[in-house]
């Protein structure tokens, strides 16, 4: 961390940052345009900057973020955290669209379970039935 003069990558950076599991996976997400740099769509090569505004979609979420800091290695969760800051209204939403996700959930399948002997029966008496 601190490596303020050195240029880093945004798969690079994301990756370190842990919003990713792979780099490759950081490159696919700025290619397919799900990340944004100050409004803008970058490539995988755009180098990051401290103060930089990133907008991150993943799934349903999207982080808003602004660059504290820039690291070229992965640590750990809380040493990665420590490079970014999430904005209050990006915290807000994401928490709003985690409460309605949970209420929205689909109900249970409730399964009795394999058909016994007797339903497997019912069932071939009733498939095999000629019209």
């Amino acid at each position: 961390m601190g490596e303020q003069d050195e240029p880093i990558r945004i798969d690079k950076w994301l990756w370190a940052a842990r919003f990713f599991k792979t780099r490759s996976l950081a490159a696919e997400s700025v290619s397919g345009g799900k990340i944004q740099i100050n409004g803008d769509r970058p490539k995988p090569s755009r180098v990051v900057r401290v103060g930089d505004r990133l907008t991150i979609r993943r799934g349903p979420y999207e982080w808003t973020i602004i660059v504290k800091d820039v690291s070229c290695i992965r640590g750990p969760a809380p040493q990665a955290q420590q490079l970014y800051e999430e904005t209050v209204e990006s915290l807000a939403k994401r928490a709003a669209l985690a409460a309605q996700m949970k209420l929205d959930h689909a109900p249970d399948y409730d399964s009795a379970g394999r058909p016994s002997k007797k339903d497997r029966r019912a069932i071939r008496r009733f498939t095999k039935r000629t019209w």
